[in-house]
């Protein structure tokens, strides 16, 4: 019984689940390694949890339960939404039987969005001026990714004892192109890939293997890379032009921009009328290795 909110129990295997998900975001964007803010992820999973049990709370208490037809309206959309009845049971791993529980939960859901619209009440929308200034603050998201064109030989290595001798054939060739050979020819001659697939045209970071990217995006136009390989074999690259990412212009984003502001926003109103919330909420957490602690808010 580590998580009690107004009485309400939270199971450990909600919290632990929680906080996986959040370490793996953190992951994802390579901010950590192993265990080394598992504390404050567990943080994280509390304090989210807390956010929506108090929400839900909220919303069973002064919300009145939705009409039956929007209930049956939310769930027509929701079989809609994972294309039809029989999958949508498959991928939630119920069946018929069960409907009376989902439609219980869809119930809730109706009431916690009444509940948030009810919150968001008196917002304005932001100000043009909010959002042009917003996107000259953050001209980094709005702007294109580098791109890189590049073409290339390549040759696969299926048998191990022939690595050397392949690799010294591709050094050659490097040596006959910077000396002035021309690529496209050389790439005719000795590459493994077709004739159409020597130009790979123009690519973003993240469209082609890693290796491959970090050679061609710190070469210069007209630059021959060195020898290098990759899981598949040996290739010799020569990036052929570049662009530099271009900012897009305020009217593409600003709508992007507008939805921004007003989720914030949303947030934020969201966010103090939960800590009104937790002012007169019970919170009590006992730490899995100590049972004996409580912490305590009134």
């Amino acid at each position: 019984m580590p998580l009690l909110i107004n009485g309400q129990t939270i199971d450990d295997a909600v919290i632990d689940q929680e906080f996986s998900a959040i370490k793996a975001h953190y992951e994802s964007m390579g901010s950590i390694s192993c265990c080394e803010r598992d504390d404050e992820f567990r943080g994280f999973a509390r304090d989210n949890i807390t956010f929506r049990a108090l929400l839900t709370q909220e919303a069973q208490k002064s919300i009145p339960e939705p009409p039956s037809g929007d209930v049956d309206e939310a769930f027509a959309k929701l079989k809609e939404e994972h294309g039809g009845e029989e999958q949508f049971y498959s991928s939630v791993g119920l069946n018929p039987e069960q409907d009376e529980l989902i439609r219980k939960d869809l119930e809730l859901n109706l009431q916690v969005q009444s509940l948030r619209e009810n919150v968001f009440e008196g917002l304005t929308e932001p100000s043009e001026n909010d959002c042009r200034n917003y996107y000259a603050n953050n001209l980094d998201q709005f702007t294109d990714e580098d791109e890189v064109r590049a073409s290339h030989i390549f040759k696969s290595v299926r048998e191990v004892e022939k690595r050397e001798n392949i690799f010294k054939q591709l050094c050659d060739v490097r040596e006959q192109l910077a000396n002035g050979g021309d690529f496209v020819e050389a790439a005719k001659q000795h590459s493994d890939k077709p004739a159409e697939e020597i130009d790979l045209g123009f690519f973003k970071r993240g469209e082609l293997m890693d290796e491959f990217e970090i050679i061609t995006f710190s070469m210069k136009v007209g630059e021959v890379s060195p020898v290098f390989n990759t899981p598949h074999g040996f290739h010799l690259a020569k990036v052929t032009e570049r662009k530099t990412g271009e900012p897009k212009p305020f009217e593409d984003v600003s709508q992007l921009i507008k939805e921004e502001l007003t989720e914030q926003k949303q947030d934020e109103k969201l966010q103090q009328f939960v800590d009104e919330l937790k002012k007169s909420a019970k919170i009590e957490y006992i730490e899995p290795e100590d049972s004996t602690e409580s912490h305590s808010g009134h």
